[in-house]
């Protein structure tokens, strides 16, 4: 999800991995151990939870997580909670990085000592805040000064137990005065409070307002906002502002957005080391994408590498060279070539390129190359509905079977032999589904191995095996929940049965399936995979599931409104309808065909006071739906709309708010049947495999060219080297694979040139953007460091610059 600034769209992810906490505070019970568990959030809200480590002071989770992020965020936390059976799980840490932080540690294990947890450091949402000055007559006919403080709106405020209602306490401080009152909030909208100012006595008539100088510079106003709570232990602190007065020293008016900031003082933490630490790993990108025209000459650079000899002096065989890793290059390529429809032609070029330069047959494929990164990728991107066709339905027949699969030994060899069994016949029965890209590039691969190979017979099925088995099946059984085959923590039985093959009596297992049948049906199923021409069927009859998990719903057009009328549901998606269950097997209770579906869209939070909705809407009326968080929101949405976006009565606008009341919330609109008042989000791509920007993948790759600059003039360099003088490789340019020196330098010498040109385009974007953005506005509230640390460094380059 794009967030639009002025033409330019800025999208956010984050790739985290949690590795271990260690020296956790003990329990202070008699065994000392702990049950502990991780979460990633984004401010206050949870976006993703591991599993619990059971009995351990220093839990070990070796878990990754990815998302889009949807919105706008402060902090990146992790919470490590103590799980009680009995009562709510304790929290006994956290991690908080600030947003503007997470380049200091960019893809690299770092070790963070947790820090206590309290109300008064808890805090997110901004706030609007006007302050206006006025002279007052009084009731004894004298003039004095006093202020009236009104709060406009607030955003992002935490729900706190399912729901907030804030108020805010105003203060008027100084050194000789202290004068509060409060504010009380009606649909997050606050009414004006006077304070006086000064006293009638020390009025003096003059064009304009002025104060005793001490009193400007000392006096302050000091909100504090409060969730009003019904529970016994009190209102929650939600955060404070604090304004001199003398911000109104020029002008009797005053306005701006600030951060709501944890109050001064805050409890006291312990010392650092008395809580453990957490090992992170954190990768946070933040991409500015402009229109398609600006990345139009390296685009076309980058899309006929394929066409380039020899491949190695192409711009994107040149990506994987400079990159210190592979991946870096190899996930923006394949996702801009499936965008264009230039993959097979491209990674079969690379392919031949690296098949060319091995030695063994029995090596080839085997390393870390950028064509076996390539090829991973499109098989991730392209296979996923295969691999689900293919694999869940023989996953959770295994998993429905007995539980004592972990003491394999005990069970039967011929149980044991079932299980592999019906997961084998799934694979090898499954060719005629594999998708056209996968088999048009093992087709290059069988051809180029057979090619350089000829007296091996075999290299033809190994050079398509390496990948369809070890790099696709296998890492699918061995980790399902990865994949989205079991839910998240499961434990696969296929996972204890492969475990269980290191076993010595495992051994009459293996002969087992060392019967010539079972070869055959690999070959069989090789040779179908990789023939040229071969297509998919037109239609899947069977229905894929897409997406499932549990959320709350309300349906629209019920005779009574209230809570009570939302409930918590399992969800399930595929191709063909989207349904929701009491619980996970049930029967469905309603379920909407996907021909039906108008419109996924969400709804404001000022419908129901609750974050993270959306609606489903169809002929008849829309479901509302509440997810988990907003990670999960946009998932859902983002996979509702492409899965209908073929719909022929797709809507073109649509009510962003409820229907309640007798009227529409957004347009106040009577009638339940009036047309929408908003435009519906713009079109994306039916094709829900391959959803891809290949504006924003070409800013990616703008941006990996850009930070190995310095790699990139030495390869040039080494091309200058070896065209005038082709003898011994130097050191430090004996990395780069340099088949043809003039062309790869005539290649160098153009994406310099097209990132030089792009990078002129940032830069001259972000002095734009300097002298528009005013520091106080909703977009940079006064508070916001990233943006203090953007003036900063605008300053010293325009210092620089004259």
């Amino acid at each position: 999800m794009a967030v639009e600034d002025e033409g330019l769209r800025v999208f956010q992810s984050v790739k985290i991995k949690i590795g271990e906490a260690k020296n956790l505070p003990s329990y202070p019970g008699p065994s000392k151990m702990r049950d502990c568990y991780c979460t990633v959030n984004l401010d206050q809200e949870e976006v993703f939870r591991t599993k619990i480590v059971e009995k351990s002071l220093c839990p070990f989770y070796g878990e990754d997580f990815y998302c889009e992020i949807p919105r706008s965020f402060r902090h990146l936390s992790f919470y490590i909670f103590d799980r009680d059976v009995f009562r709510r799980d304790s929290i006994i840490g956290k991690v908080a990085i600030q947003k503007e932080d997470l380049q200091k540690y960019h893809n690299r294990d770092t070790w963070f000592q947790l820090q206590h947890v309290d109300a008064d450091s808890e805090v997110q949402g901004k706030v609007h805040l006007e302050l206006r000055l006025s002279e007052v007559i009084t009731d004894t006919g004298v003039v004095c000064h006093k202020l009236a403080t009104r709060i406009v709106e607030c955003q992002g405020l935490p729900i706190v137990n399912g729901q907030c209602d804030p108020y805010a306490t105003v203060t008027l401080a100084g050194p000789f005065r202290q004068v509060a009152s409060h504010l009380r909030v009606s649909s997050q909208h606050f009414l004006s409070l006077w304070l006086q100012v000064t006293r009638p006595c020390s009025y003096s008539k003059k064009s304009h307002f002025d104060f005793e100088e001490e009193d400007v510079d000392k006096l302050e106003i000091r909100v504090d906002l409060w969730n009003a709570s019904n529970l016994k232990f009190g209102d929650e602190f939600l955060g404070e502002l604090r304004i001199p007065l003398k911000v109104l020293r020029q002008s009797t008016s005053y306005e701006a957005w600030y951060f709501l900031q944890p109050r001064d003082n805050g409890s006291k933490s312990l010392k650092p080391d008395d809580l453990g630490s957490l090992r992170l790993n954190v990768v946070y990108t933040e991409d500015h994408v402009f229109s398609s025209d600006y990345y139009r000459p390296l685009r076309d650079l980058l899309l006929k590498s394929a066409d380039v000899e020899p491949v190695s002096a192409s711009a994107a065989h040149i990506l994987g060279e400079v990159c210190r890793e592979k991946q870096e290059a190899a996930v923006p390529l394949v996702r801009l070539f499936l965008h264009y429809g230039r993959v097979v032609p491209f990674i079969s070029a690379i392919a031949s390129g690296e098949v060319t330069r091995t030695q063994d047959p029995n090596t080839i494929f085997r390393g870390n190359s950028l064509a076996s990164k390539c090829i991973d990728e499109t098989m991730k991107l392209a296979g996923m509905h295969y691999l689900h066709v293919t694999l869940k339905p023989a996953i959770e027949e295994v998993s429905a079977g007995p539980r004592v699969l972990s003491i394999c030994h005990i069970l039967s060899q011929e149980n044991l032999r079932q299980y592999v069994d019906r997961v084998f016949h799934a694979i090898t029965e499954s060719g005629v589904s594999c998708p056209t890209v996968m088999c048009d590039i093992f087709f290059s691969l069988r051809e180029a191995a057979a090619k350089r190979f000829q007296d091996d017979p075999d290299v033809r099925y190994t050079a398509v095996s390496s990948f369809i088995f070890l790099r696709f099946f296998a890492p699918a059984i061995l980790s399902p929940n990865l994949f989205q085959l079991t839910p998240h923590h499961t434990v696969s039985c296929l996972q204890v049965i492969s475990a269980s093959f290191k076993e010595s009596y495992m051994a009459t297992f293996y002969e087992f399936f060392n019967e010539q049948k079972y070869a055959d049906a690999v070959k069989n199923f090789l040779d179908l995979i990789s023939s040229s021409g071969r297509r998919d069927p037109k239609s899947v009859e069977q229905p894929i599931l897409l997406k499932e998990g549990f959320m709350i719903k309300r349906a629209q057009g019920r005779k009574r409104f209230g809570m009570k009328n939302f409930k918590k549901r399992w969800f399930r998606l595929t191709n063909h309808e989207f349904t929701y269950h009491k619980s996970k097997g049930d029967q469905p209770l309603y379920s909407i065909s996907i021909e039906n579906i108008l419109a996924v869209e969400k709804l404001e939070e000022e419908s129901f006071k609750m974050k993270n909705m959306f609606q489903v809407i169809q002929p008849e009326r829309a479901l509302y739906i509440q997810a988990n968080n907003c990670v999960e929101a946009k998932d859902w949405i983002d996979i509702l709309t492409k899965v209908s976006q073929c719909n022929q009565k797709r809507l073109t606008v649509y009510h962003p708010s409820a229907y309640l009341g007798g009227h529409w919330l957004c347009c106040r609109a009577s009638s339940d049947s009036a047309p929408g008042c908003s435009p519906c989000t713009s079109g994306l791509p039916a094709n829900i495999q391959l959803d891809i920007d290949g504006d924003r993948e070409t800013e990616r790759i703008y941006s990996l060219f850009n930070s190995y600059m310095s790699k990139l003039e030495k390869m040039q360099e080494a091309c200058g080297s070896k065209s005038v003088y082709d003898g011994p490789e130097q050191e430090e340019y004996s990395t780069f694979v340099i088949d043809d020196p003039q062309e790869t330098y005539k290649t160098l010498k153009q994406v310099i040139a097209g990132v030089g040109a792009l990078e002129q385009e940032h830069a001259q974007y972000k002095r734009d953007k300097f002298k528009k953005t005013r520091y106080g506005s909703q977009e940079h509230p006064i508070g916001d460091k990233s943006f203090q640390n953007y003036i900063r460094q605008q300053s010293e380059t325009s210092t620089h610059s004259i």
